[in-house]
């Protein structure tokens, strides 16, 4: 007897695009096996008399789509050892649907043979009710299966399996990762069925506030407009608005060190970088930043440009592993940063005016807000790692504050807020409370920072610059005692005061 599966396709839902073929087999006689009966073409066939058996039953009995599909290919095989059955699908056969990868996997380990007779695709007909040519550049992704599929904002793209107003919502969350709130998309039911289609143009945050999405509901979504009008093939070209000449072409891509790297992971690599995760690197990303920082203040150019690779290895190096992991590669890190800067500069590429760096500062906090929507509201403090240098990060939290108003009007008022503190100091020490004394130090210090920030010092570099200063005059001390045969422990005070002002009075 001879074991066979046709797998065919329903179309779109309007059974005047179903194939002839495929009619010709659903109307053959053999088993008739659905995936699901909920299609608008099924109703027509029970009006044609075709029989068939569904799968809709696994549906309510098993926890997982994944769990639905392997039992559906182990039903559809079984059923094959008594003859020929048809399995039929909605669409297209080899278009989303992951049942019928599975049973051609699964038939061909266990020499059942197949056929796979196709049929219109919901994407023909969302094409055609949309107006859209495909190859002009076209993304599809499941909206069940974005751990694996990015959005690529740069290109029109389509997000399929929209089931219900809950997948909608968690697809609407993803999606604004990558787009603004308000980025028109349009959504579509039933492409191509008469009487049932349904075409609505929304801002991406209204997605899951439509009633009548359901599992033949596709979304469409334009291209980010900073791709459209920013930026070309290899780089960026300027919106004509912004009157900015930014083009750039890349002449040395991140490829080759994105290879070595990869090799370096490989099997066959290198075994101390194999063993390396995120947590591991961590404290080698913090060295390389601050080797920059060292390279800056020296001023070398070739050292600069040293330490920035070292740097940048870090970056791809952190990127190659989540790409092992299927999480994000080397492209997304860049396409990420690329997108973001274009949408926090508007003042660039778009039409917004400003005066200043500080109207530039105050759109950067707005966009940002937006960016992370109300899910994510919170302090405007947020958001400044608490692994920062103290200094450092002290001055963020006071030039964020400073940004709606919390601040002195200048200089005055934060040096007399120093020498408060130093009272408060003093009075700590007075009643010899250590617990009190710590608090008021950090009060001072606090103070301090705010000081120097309103008179547009970096605390930070400053505090680095005086103790490269007291090294240098302290190494001034070390030669002098050498010089005269003693050691440092054996000096005195006054001695070691002596050589101090000396040293001050080197000229650097």
């Amino acid at each position: 007897m001879d074991k066979s599966i046709v797998i065919v396709g329903l179309g779109p839902g309007n059974p005047g695009m179903l194939p002839f073929e495929v009619w010709s087999y659903l109307n053959s006689g053999h088993p008739v096996y659905l995936r699901t009966s909920i299609h608008p073409t099924v109703k027509w066939l029970e009006q044609q008399g075709v029989n068939f058996s569904t799968m809709d039953y696994l549906y309510q009995e098993l926890e997982t789509f994944e769990k639905v599909y392997a039992c559906i290919v182990k039903e559809i095989i079984k059923a094959a050892e008594q003859g020929t059955v048809i399995y039929a699908v909605p669409g297209h056969p080899m278009v989303a649907e992951e049942s019928v990868s599975l049973l051609l996997k699964a038939s061909a380990e266990q020499g059942v043979k197949t056929k796979v007779i196709p049929a219109m695709s919901f994407l023909d007909a969302l094409c055609a009710t949309l107006g859209i040519d495909p190859c002009k550049g076209l993304y599809i992704i499941d909206a069940l299966n974005f751990e694996q599929q990015k959005p690529e904002p740069k290109v029109a793209t389509i997000i399929t399996q929209i089931y219900d107003r809950i997948t909608a919502g968690e697809t609407k969350l993803t999606l604004m990762e990558y787009y603004p709130d308000e980025h028109p998309i349009t959504v579509v039911r039933a492409a191509g069925v008469p009487g049932e289609e349904k075409t609505l143009q929304v801002p991406l945050f209204e997605l899951d506030r439509i009633e009548w999405i359901d599992h033949l509901t596709s979304l469409y979504i334009e291209p980010l407009k900073a791709y459209e009008e920013v930026r070309g093939d290899y780089g960026f070209e300027a919106h004509a608005s912004a009157g900015v000449d930014v083009t750039y072409e890349c002449s040395f891509p991140l490829d080759p060190l994105v290879e070595v790297m990869a090799a370096l992971r490989a099997e066959n690599g290198c075994p101390w970088d194999r063993e390396q995760t995120h947590e591991t690197l961590k404290q080698y990303l913090i060295e390389e930043t601050y080797e920059v920082i060292d390279a800056i203040d020296e001023g070398q150019m070739y050292k600069i440009c040293e330490e920035l690779g070292d740097l940048l290895l870090q970056i791809v190096f952190h990127a190659q592993i989540a790409d092992e992991n299927k999480k994000f590669g080397i492209n997304d890190v860049v396409d990420s940063i690329t997108e973001k800067m274009i949408r926090r500069h508007p003042h660039v590429f778009g039409t917004t005016s400003v005066n200043n760096s500080s109207e530039v500062l105050l759109n950067w906090d707005k966009i940002k807000e937006q960016e992370k929507g109300d899910s994510q509201a919170g302090s405007i403090l947020a958001g400044i790692p608490r692994i920062l240098p103290g200094l450092l990060r002290a001055e963020k939290i006071q030039a964020k504050a400073a940004r709606v108003g919390f601040d002195w009007p200048d200089y005055r008022g934060a040096m007399d807020k120093v020498e408060e503190e130093i009272r408060e100091v003093i009075q700590a020490i007075k009643a010899d409370d250590k617990k009190a004394l710590a608090e008021e130090l950090g009060d001072l210090l606090f103070a301090v920072v705010n000081l120097t920030r309103l008179l547009g010092v970096e605390a930070e570099g400053a505090l680095s610059n005086t103790t490269d200063k007291f090294i240098k005059r302290f190494n001034y001390i070390e030669k002098q005692a050498s010089h005269s045969g003693e050691k440092l422990k054996d000096l005195s005070l006054e001695q070691m005061d002596k050589w101090w002002e000396e040293a001050k009075k080197i000229k650097a």
